[in-house]
Parts: structure tokens; C-alpha cells; sequence
């Protein structure tokens, strides 16, 4: 068991945010639920909130079998979109600028919908969402050569977190929020940073991650566009 004083000063306190959309472009995809919650250094979920919107398109099929909503659903309960995509940007903002590091599982793809959203309804995105943490890219780096998925399932399973109704925006929230935390306790030594610190190592560890994918891309003979940019690719 990790001493709790030597474990980083940024797991004291984390907001964990998730979205579940209606495709896989960033830039197309559009919000159908959110959750951006509160955890302590133990994990425990202090605060919660959570949406659904109507997204004022068909939802997919195949996002339907992902992540449960039905189109009618969406539109029967679910609230305005722009109104919950203002809402979600407010509370990421106001986590970000009281230095409260909000955790995102492949942070640049809930970064970027919610961008390419805010720009859709004519709210002002947040243009430089800091400081963000990816156990996606934590893990990454600090577990270079494990074999195997890094998706956040996966993710869990190494890390000993329990993932029950996956593809919940409020499970894979609170998920990838006590990932971090197993992340930050099993490498506590290679972690002390400020929460800011972290971020900046992020960028260019994520960088490093995508010019190493992009040349094994490359030696096997499959395009690749490589997308530069976290937590926000550009």
C-alpha cells in the first residue's frame, strides 16, 4: 500500500468527464450523453452530474448498440443540445481553471467533440483545456511493451478497476478517473509533478506515441494520417 503522502499531489482531487456520441469523427459527432463527476484520492465519487441530449439527428445504429440510446429515446427525454453542450463546457471550464485536473480516457476525442460541438451552437470552445489527464497515454508511457489492448476496458483489467456498464458515460467517467488513480498509485515515484507538470509531459509523451504508431504504420504498408495535438488534436 502506497504511503497517501507520497502518492501526487494531483490525485488528491480529480474530475473525471465522458462523453457518448453518436459516431467516432470528433468533428462530426454529436453529444447524446455526459458525465463529469468528483473523485477523492480513494476513488469514491463526491459529486456527480450527468445529461442526455437530443442531438437533433438520427443516432446510428451502431452507436445505438454502443451505448444504449435510441433515437426516440433522445428525443423523448433528452434536453436541448445546445443547452447541454453549454452546460458541459461550464463545469469542464470551471474544473480547469480552479487547477483541478480533469480526466478523460483518449482525452482528445471527448476534447474534441466537445470543441467541434460548442462551434456548432455558437459557444465559445475552450481552446486550451489544461491540465488534462489520459490514463490512456499515462499508461502508454509508463507500460510501454505490455501486449494487448490499451482501450479503458483493458485498461481496467490491468489496473484492478471495476467496469460495470460499460459504454455508460457515467461508468467510463468514474472508470477511467480510478484508473488514473491505480496508475498514480502503482507509479507514484514517476509521478510527483504538479498537475500542470503533467500535462505538459503528456504532450509530448502522446506526440512521441504517435510518431512511433505512425512508423509502424508506415514499415507494415497501411496509410496512416498521423494527428498531431493533445489533449486536442489539430
Amino acid at each position: 500500500m502506497n504511503d497517501p503522502a507520497a502518492l501526487p499531489e494531483w490525485s488528491r482531487h480529480l474530475t473525471v468527464f465522458d462523453l457518448e456520441t453518436t459516431g467516432v469523427n470528433t468533428r462530426e459527432a454529436r453529444i447524446v450523453t455526459a458525465c463529469i463527476a468528483r473523485l477523492d484520492q480513494d476513488g469514491h465519487v463526491t459529486a456527480a452530474s450527468t445529461w442526455l441530449a437530443d442531438p437533433g439527428i438520427d443516432i446510428p445504429v451502431q452507436a445505438q448498440r454502443v451505448h444504449g440510446i435510441s433515437t426516440d429515446k433522445a428525443r423523448r427525454e433528452g434536453r436541448p443540445a445546445a443547452d447541454v453542450v453549454a452546460e458541459v463546457r461550464a463545469v469542464v471550464e470551471d474544473s480547469l481553471r480552479n487547477n483541478i485536473a480533469v480526466v478523460a480516457y483518449n482525452a482528445p476525442y471527448d476534447f474534441g467533440v466537445l470543441m467541434a460541438e460548442c462551434r456548432r451552437h455558437g459557444i465559445p470552445p475552450i481552446g486550451d483545456p489544461a491540465p488534462v489527464i489520459d490514463p490512456l497515454v499515462l499508461d502508454r508511457h509508463l507500460d510501454t511493451y505490455r501486449k494487448g489492448k490499451r482501450t479503458l476496458s483493458a485498461a481496467t483489467e490491468v489496473y484492478g478497476v471495476t467496469l460495470d456498464h460499460a459504454h455508460t458515460a457515467e461508468a467510463d467517467a468514474v472508470a477511467a478517473g480510478q484508473v488514473a488513480l491505480a496508475i498514480a498509485r502503482r507509479y507514484a515515484d514517476q509521478l510527483t509533478m504538479t498537475a500542470m507538470d503533467l500535462h505538459l509531459a503528456q504532450q509530448d509523451w502522446a506526440r512521441a506515441q504517435e510518431e512511433s504508431f505512425a512508423r509502424y504504420m508506415e514499415r507494415v504498408g497501411r496509410p496512416y494520417h498521423a494527428r498531431y495535438g493533445w489533449p486536442l488534436s489539430r
